[in-house]
């Protein structure tokens, strides 16, 4: 069987519960390592025992998240677009596509990393590296994954939305997976072997960089070797900014894009309220650490819910462009159920087993173990609302509904949860701030699940019309005499 005749059957055949699967396990598990690898980080400076060097790791995180956050803008938007391209049998167009990708994300990357190594000083503190010894620590973990490893991880990313575009969710996930277990393989190598004691940070991040950098090379070499059977064409011409294509990419991306940047604001500003109130109580980074490992725990079931709403976006965006509605509604209900499954479990585990799972980063105990466990028992509260507004949000990213998901993305970050963490942390310190997460999810929830029963109805109204119409002109029709039709 041909490529073009497996990406038929995956798209238009096969049973949808089997393309689902098909599409969305290698995702999952492809997210799944990259959360673990992103975790192994504050896992192994966790042996050292020093909340410094956890805290300075994880301030760094959202600013590492914002190349996630361009990578989503281009690789979110160019695969949606693909897919709706190939639905319509419009390759020359989906091939423009992949090249506007490829070249626009080349241009902000280069933007941020330049302006994050200049503005350093700042963002970190805006980050919530604002204790001395945090801050020295974070520059150096700054420098090394984003400055000069910020390449290797947009395009790893990048290239994984596209291949998955045209059904390939095997192989981009063998290279997010590959990039994950490199960077677990390596980072206990650079941390405790190949550097001296006190650079635990440092070796961390050469090791993700590193690992990127590889995981980058497997994309590059797999894009050459399916050059022939494959739409995703990279050389920039003129021709890439015609046909609309930049204005629905970035249409399409962008809520995706603001939703990750809004995660990280949302993350920083978290983190810059629990080292106030790490300064009131008087100590130092305990309620920070906490709340580090706590996010990064909670990241799990998001991994899951993410590698789910990215792994099925082709098949919705390719069945909605071929005007096969009913796979796609079938699609995305299948999906959220698996998802919002997937979170129910989550959420009994770490309501259960808070302390253990916690205490993998924190074997030292303490205070900040105490915390991070409470703490995870409040977010992981959101995660099933969570679900279930990310597949909706992930539905309207594939139709090219932008304005919605556009919406929807905001209310989830940004609209809710950061006024919410201002107003509950005078009211309930400490905890407060972190209920303000579920209590946005619960209500993003709501609006996504209301916005998505009036779309399926618009969306059914709208297409059963014409064909009522026809008929009802057809029986009026054949109720008027002859001589009168003649007559007008």
């Amino acid at each position: 069987m041909t490529a073009a005749e497996k990406q038929h059957e995956l798209f238009e055949t096969m049973p949808v519960l089997s393309a689902v699967r098909r599409l969305v396990v290698p995702t999952i598990v492809g997210q799944i390592i990259l959360v673990v690898y992103n975790m192994a980080d504050t896992f192994y400076i966790g042996r050292t025992n020093d909340a410094a060097k956890i805290t300075a790791v994880g301030v760094c995180m959202p600013a590492f998240m914002f190349l996630s956050a361009i990578s989503n803008l281009f690789g979110v938007g160019g695969s949606s677009v693909i897919s709706r391209c190939l639905g319509q049998g419009d390759k020359t167009r989906a091939r423009l596509t992949a090249a506007f990708s490829v070249w626009g994300c080349a241009v902000l990357t280069a933007v941020y990393c330049l302006l994050a190594w200049v503005l350093r000083v700042p963002f970190l503190r805006f980050l919530g590296g604002s204790d001395p010894d945090v801050h020295v620590l974070a520059q150096d973990y700054l420098l090394i994954t984003v400055t000069l490893g910020g390449f290797a991880a947009v395009y790893s990313t990048l290239f994984s939305h596209l291949l998955r575009s045209e059904g390939k969710s095997l192989s981009a996930s063998i290279g997010i997976a590959m990039g994950g277990l490199l960077n677990i393989a390596l980072d206990p190598l650079f941390m405790f072997v190949l550097l001296p004691k006190g650079q635990e940070v440092i070796g961390a991040a050469v090791a993700t960089a590193l690992s990127n950098v590889i995981s980058l090379c497997y994309f590059w070499l797999t894009l050459r070797k399916n050059r022939e059977d494959s739409v995703l064409r990279f050389r920039p011409s003129r021709d890439m900014l015609s046909r609309r294509v930049p204005r629905e990419v970035l249409g399409t991306g962008l809520p995706a894009c603001l939703m990750t940047l809004c995660e990280n604001v949302s993350y920083a500003i978290l983190d810059q309220l629990m080292a106030a109130n790490d300064l009131a109580a008087g100590g130092r980074s305990v309620l920070q650490a906490g709340i580090v490992v706590a996010k990064k725990v909670n990241m799990l079931a998001h991994c899951m819910v993410r590698g789910m709403s990215q792994g099925v976006l082709p098949l919705i965006a390719y069945s909605y462009a071929s005007g096969n509605h009913r796979r796609m509604r079938s699609s995305v209900l299948i999906s959220m159920g698996i998802s919002v499954a997937l979170s129910l479990v989550f959420l009994a585990a770490a309501r259960l087993l808070s302390v253990q799972l916690v205490g993998v980063f924190l074997p030292g105990g303490g205070d900040s173990l105490t915390y991070g466990a409470q703490f995870l028992e409040i977010l992981c509260i959101g995660g099933p609302f969570s679900a279930c507004a990310y597949a909706v949000i992930s539905f309207f990213q594939a139709t090219g509904k932008s304005l919605r998901s556009l919406l929807l993305a905001l209310l989830r970050k940004g609209m809710l949860d950061i006024p919410l963490m201002f107003l509950l942390d005078r009211l309930m310190p400490v905890y407060g701030v972190v209920w303000a997460t579920p209590i946005a999810d619960i209500c993003c929830c709501v609006a996504a699940l209301c916005l998505f029963v009036r779309f399926l109805s618009t969306d059914r109204d709208r297409r059963t019309a014409p064909s009522l119409k026809e008929d009802f002109s057809d029986r009026s029709q054949a109720n008027i005499p002859a001589d009168h039709l003649r007559n007008g």
